[in-house]
């Protein structure tokens, strides 16, 4: 690839996708936050000094950072500590009705899970509009990974086997394969595959095994031991009402599967080389825009339930800590003393500090840096 289309597709394409995730984020907390009456003093794409701005009508200050790797929304009434006493700066009533931190606990937490929230709701608009203009991927009967020691490498099937009948009847979706073999546990089935170019013919005997059903009750059903090969689909347009459906359905299964792999990663069970931060994203944005636009809007719309469900972990300096200092307040009656804030803010920050060196270094190892850097000097 030429230093060009690197450039593009792993840089520019990086920062294209990652802007738009934050604006989206940040658009959230600045809607709530104009529609619960709080002044926005700045909504800044990036950090650092600005590279370029403007101010609206109602003099928010809308601006480019040097650093494009984030961005954040600046309300009238945050941080307005005296720089020499430290104390609260005494408000006049007409700014203390601007300020967000005047307003009610209910209107201060609406504005901060509003960022959230909208990267979900970003997410479920993007997955159904997949689903109404290309539609939601099926997985063709087409072998992409043979387990070892399993009915299908006893049968002698491959990769990129294409199945086209199972005991003369034909299938063209892996749901289809799987199906008939979950049927048939133990039982020899005559298996059509077109390798090459050549239709084939396989005996394959599926392995027994014991799985619970959705009520409880132990059934017997078959195994063959593959995987579908992804690069294999066929495509099923939804209309609207059902696409939105699905689109709420993809980013629920997203935000489970996200879930499950942390408890299993802090349990232990599973490892943690999968973390990725800046770099892997931008590698996989680069794969996903030479795929076409609909891989690398679908990319967006991943990210976007990642980024939404992040911010809502308790961790102070993420929004969920501070909605966990809300659900405090709620349940005291009154807000957790400055002292108690600022150590937990302290904390977050070494938390996240800590988070983005230890995904920065799984990047570095992943993408083999440390080898091209030796290879450079050996």
């Amino acid at each position: 690839m030429s230093f060009l289309g690197f450039t593009w597709y792993y840089i520019v394409v990086f920062l294209f996708v990652l802007t738009v995730l934050v604006y989206v984020h940040e658009w959230g907390h600045y809607w709530v936050a104009k529609r619960n009456g709080v002044r926005i003093e700045t909504f800044s794409i990036g950090f650092g000094p600005e590279i370029f701005g403007w101010d609206d009508a109602a003099g928010t200050r809308w601006k480019i950072g040097m650093i494009p790797l984030g961005g954040y929304v600046k309300m009238f009434g945050e941080n307005m500590d005296d720089d020499e006493t430290g104390e609260p700066v005494e408000l006049t009533p007409e700014e203390q009705a601007v300020s967000f931190h005047h307003k009610t606990l209910a209107q201060r937490a609406a504005i901060v899970f509003a960022g959230p929230a909208v990267n979900y709701l970003f997410a479920v608009a993007v997955f159904a509009a997949l689903a109404v203009f290309q539609g939601t991927a099926t997985p063709l009967a087409v072998v992409g990974e043979v387990m070892p020691d399993s009915a299908a490498a006893e049968a002698g099937l491959a990769k990129n086997d294409k199945i086209v009948a199972i005991d003369g009847t034909e299938i063209s979706l892996f749901s289809e394969l799987r199906d008939k073999v979950m049927a048939n546990p133990g039982r020899s089935l005559r298996f059509d595959v077109v390798r090459d170019g050549n239709v084939v013919a396989l005996n394959a005997v599926p392995k027994s095994a014991d799985r619970a059903d959705d009520e409880g009750n132990t059934k017997t059903i078959g195994l063959l031991g593959v995987r579908p090969n992804l690069e294999h689909v066929a495509y099923e347009r939804h209309n609207p009402a059902m696409a939105l459906w699905v689109g709420v359905q993809q980013t629920a299964t997203m935000t489970v599967n996200i879930l499950v792999y942390v408890r299993d990663m802090v349990m232990g069970t599973r490892a943690t080389d999968d973390l990725g931060g800046p770099l892997r994203i931008a590698q996989i944005s680069g794969d996903m825009a030479q795929g076409g636009i609909s891989k690398l809007v679908l990319l967006m719309a991943m990210l976007s339930v990642n980024l939404g469900l992040i911010n809502l972990f308790p961790i102070p300096m993420l929004d969920g800590g501070h909605l966990a200092f809300y659900a405090a307040e709620a349940i005291r009656g009154k807000p957790l003393g400055p002292k108690v804030q600022e150590y937990g803010f302290r904390f977050g920050l070494i938390l996240v500090l800590l988070l983005v060196v230890f995904v920065t270094w799984n990047d570095l190892v992943h993408l083999r840096v440390f080898e091209f850097i030796k290879d450079l000097f050996t």
